[in-house]
């Protein structure tokens, strides 16, 4: 199975929680057992798999990646209107795929897991694209 999830993002950087709605997509899919992967389409995005117990450790995360990839460095990619490198980079650290295991229909994270939109370039319209595979 393949589906599209829309992500509208309010902020230059953050990480939005999508787990609730990956989950809900896997139920429908019928799937019981298999994969599911995840996959942003976006150069200036990403997503990744972190704590969702401590409301805190998105901001942190977000932090420190300001802190390895700063905007105040002379970046070549400069468009007109846009000046995104430095958003290119941080998607690049955080990668725009996971692939998730699926166990008796449910998606199987640990603990403290979620699975995380991560914009770095927004306010924007975006997409998280599911396949959805298995048995």
């Amino acid at each position: 199975m393949f589906k599209r999830l829309s992500i509208p993002t309010r902020h230059k950087t953050e990480f939005i929680d999508v787990t609730a709605h990956i989950a809900q997509a896997v139920q429908e899919s019928g799937v019981r057992e298999g994969l599911c992967t995840v996959f942003v389409p976006h150069t200036t995005a990403g997503v990744c798999i972190q704590e969702n117990a401590d409301p805190n450790v998105p901001h942190d995360l977000i932090n420190a990646l300001h802190r390895l990839v700063p905007d105040d460095i002379p970046y070549l990619h400069v468009e007109e209107g846009e000046e995104n490198a430095p958003s290119h980079v941080r998607a690049m650290l955080v990668g725009s795929s996971q692939s998730l295991i699926v166990e008796g229909g449910q998606l199987r994270l640990g603990r403290w897991q979620a699975v995380f939109f991560c914009e770095f370039d927004g306010p924007r319209s975006r997409e998280i694209w599911l396949h959805i595979n298995g048995q």
